[in-house]
């Protein structure tokens, strides 16, 4: 499965996940399937996996794989909506692990055509899903020089975020901004310096990509019910490529770990119900994975137990 992809992080994601080789999973970014068919290859036959994707042709290689297991169930929208789809089907509080692969999918970033590429000359769109909502083109058509500003700096983590927006509303007066090469263009030439063996736009295209795709909302909008979603002695693992992402996980599991009384309020810390048991350190991708799959290098794997 998944053709030239390498899946990031396979086993140790699905060694952290795997609790119960009879249980409910669910892999929240099928992508090409890596992580769901190593875990498929280690669960028992009544055992079930409900895979999620926005993007169709993720969605299409699920159904080839579910037309051979039954075990997996696919459903194409974003892991924002897993309390509803759990709820639907009589699993909430019922999931014996969680799994989320956030980012892009190799596939998503070599079809030039899908516009996450600065390196492939594509139409500048960088949907997960190219039939709903706005274009990466449209919202740089339309947005104001202060929200590409905060959107450069806030997820991009991009220095010179003002430079950079100021050369797009620049350059998009001239003409619109409509294919990758030519943004990367616009920003290479309004940036004024840039690490060795980086391109300058990487920061503000996984910027406008996280904007475009409303990635950190889904994630913050999971993470408010994921524990209740899973059962007692269920698992959450997480992969994340961008620090504001990984930061949001591990934040989540240390407060849900060792939560904190509100100020003014007469109780003691001691005494209130920890939620999650982080399950080691953070993991990173091994030298020997990173030789065979440079696109590792960023991933960081947490992951946690529910305990009430």
């Amino acid at each position: 499965m998944g053709g030239g992809h390498q899946t990031v992080l396979r086993d140790e994601a699905v060694t952290a996940l795997l609790t119960d080789r009879d249980g409910f999973y669910v892999d929240c970014t099928f992508g090409r399937g890596g992580h769901s068919a190593e875990l498929l290859r280690r669960l028992d036959p009544g055992a079930r996996l409900l895979a999620i994707d926005l993007d169709p042709e993720a969605c299409a290689a699920a159904a080839a794989q579910a037309a051979e297991d039954p075990r997996l169930e696919i459903v194409q929208g974003s892991f924002a909506e897993l309390p509803a789809l759990l709820d639907a089907r009589g699993r909430r509080g019922r999931v014996a692990g969680i799994l989320l692969d956030l980012g892009v999918s190799s596939p998503q970033l070599d079809d030039a055509a899908r516009g996450f590429s600065f390196l492939r000359d594509g139409p500048l769109d960088m949907r997960m899903d190219p039939q709903q909502g706005e274009s990466a083109a449209a919202w740089l058509a339309r947005a104001r020089e202060s929200e590409i500003v905060a959107v450069l700096r806030d997820y991009g983590e991009e220095r010179h975020a003002r430079r950079i927006a100021r050369a797009i509303v620049s350059a998009r007066a001239r003409a619109p901004l409509e294919r990758t090469t030519q943004l990367a263009e616009v920003i290479a030439a309004a940036h004024p310096a840039w690490q060795p063996g980086r391109h300058p736009a990487t920061q503000s295209f996984q910027a406008i990509r996280i904007q475009v795709n409303g990635e950190l909302d889904a994630l913050r909008a999971l993470l408010a019910e994921v524990i209740e979603l899973l059962q007692v002695g269920g698992h959450l693992v997480v992969i994340s490529f961008h620090s504001l992402e990984d930061r949001l996980v591990k934040r989540f599991i240390r407060d849900a770990e060792h939560p904190r009384v509100p100020r003014g309020l007469p109780i003691e810390e001691s005494r209130l119900p920890r939620r999650l048991r982080r399950l080691g350190r953070a993991q990173r991708a091994s030298a020997t994975e990173l030789a065979t799959n440079p696109r590792a290098r960023s991933a960081v794997l947490r992951a946690a137990e529910k305990l009430a």
